[in-house]
């Protein structure tokens, strides 16, 4: 019996086996992936699409830079980037396989083919050498990985000197009022959405806990300063509905 067998983690609202969780994760967004651009439109009315564009913002992407996007699925922080970049070069790395199939087929995927990768690969355990990356980005898929930590460890070590750590992920609201009706949307609407627009409610009720088991901004920025980042802070987006975090390897 190994450690992961025996240490248990949260997925959703259950206590499972370490060693269980990624093929999970990996079974959720299997079933979704066809899906998946679809109802992050239709969960998030479109708002998704202004807090990656707030992401590209603070990012502010130069010509040349070396991008890897971590859970990437199916490219959009990828193809924002390489956008804003010329010249840049983009990794989108997922452990799912079905979710980098569906971002090939996506137009900007034939537009930016010379300058992109899609590689299948864990978080925790980067196939990359040290020093490599000038930007870590990460989108929605933090809260999926099994130990956090050694995700955020492994952004640290594939970064250059000077690289820059960013983070888009699903937060809470400082307001309680406010967090109780955004609680009350998610888990009594957004399965049903799952249900009707891809077929499974199961999925989607989980994405809707692993929002809530996620750490506070203040939390997963205590996090991201643990594993060596400097300068970090975080912005609200949506009044803390999501929020953005960035961390630099000085």
């Amino acid at each position: 019996m190994t450690e992961s067998d025996t240490r248990t983690t949260h997925f959703g609202f259950r206590s499972v086996p370490e060693g269980e969780k990624a093929g999970m994760v990996h079974g959720v967004f299997t079933r979704v992936a066809n899906k998946y651009d679809v109802m992050n439109d239709v969960m998030s009315v479109g708002i998704h699409r202004l807090w990656k564009d707030a992401m590209m913002d603070w990012l502010a992407p130069r010509p040349g830079q070396r991008l890897l996007d971590v859970a990437g699925g199916t490219g959009d922080i990828a193809f924002r980037f390489l956008k804003r970049a010329p010249g840049a070069t983009a990794t989108v790395l997922d452990m799912t396989e079905s979710m980098l199939i569906e971002g090939q087929k996506r137009a900007e995927a034939e537009n930016l083919a010379d300058s992109l990768d899609w590689i299948v690969g864990d978080a925790m355990a980067l196939p990359f050498e040290a020093n490599t990356f000038d930007t870590y980005t990460i989108s929605f898929g933090i809260r999926n990985v099994t130990r956090i930590p050694d995700a955020l460890a492994e952004a640290y070590r594939v970064l250059k000197p000077g690289g820059r750590l960013m983070v888009l992920e699903f937060s809470q609201l400082p307001n309680p009022a406010m967090q109780w009706a955004y609680d009350r949307y998610s888990f009594n609407v957004i399965p049903v959405m799952g249900q009707i627009v891809a077929n499974d409610r199961d999925s989607y009720q989980y994405l809707v806990e692993s929002i809530r088991k996620f750490p506070d901004q203040d939390s997963f920025a205590t996090m991201i300063r643990a594993a060596g980042f400097d300068q970090v802070k975080y912005r609200n987006l949506t009044m803390g509905v999501a929020a953005l975090h960035s961390g630099w390897k000085i």
